[in-house]
């Protein structure tokens, strides 16, 4: 058996996360969120096979626009998976998203993240940080790629 980690639990919606809570299964709809019967449809499916948690990519305006129908309409809690844009981020959380996904790196400036921490602070939201290569700045990736900062856990 793998021995966990002790983490400090958080809540997704109502499913428990970290802190000796069971292991959740979450997965990410593949259908474009601006079709909210083909996203809802997916959402639907996944459930009825034991999916607990469901990411949905926010992508520009048109998709912001539908999300709120996505996330009313979900049977399980709907993390809004945002990039590029810290706007998408604000309007998932007044759709009411069970949980954020952001890169910082890729969101652009220090205040567009720092807003869209305070909003889901406000509403008590929790963020999943996701950085990858593509968003360090230069001198941080020199240093992954010289070696100096390791970018896995042991």
């Amino acid at each position: 058996m793998i021995a966990r980690r002790k983490t400090r639990q958080i809540r997704v919606g109502a499913v428990p996360i970290g802190g000796g809570a069971p292991i959740s299964v979450q997965s990410m709809t593949k259908t474009l969120t601006e079709d909210v019967h083909a996203t809802i449809e997916q959402i639907l499916s996944l459930a009825g096979v034991g999916c607990e948690i469901v990411r949905v990519a926010v992508r520009g305006s048109e998709a912001r626009r539908h999300f709120w129908g996505i996330v009313r309409e979900s049977p399980i809690p709907v993390i809004a998976d945002i990039h590029f844009d810290h706007r998408l981020a604000l309007a998932a959380l007044e759709a009411g998203v069970a949980g954020l996904r952001i890169n910082p790196g890729n969101i652009g400036k220090r205040e567009h993240v720092e807003k869209v921490v305070r909003a889901a602070k406000e509403r008590g939201v929790s963020i999943r940080i996701g950085v990858n290569l593509g968003s360090l700045e230069k001198p941080l990736l020199e240093k992954v790629r010289a070696g100096k900062i390791r970018t896995q856990r042991p």
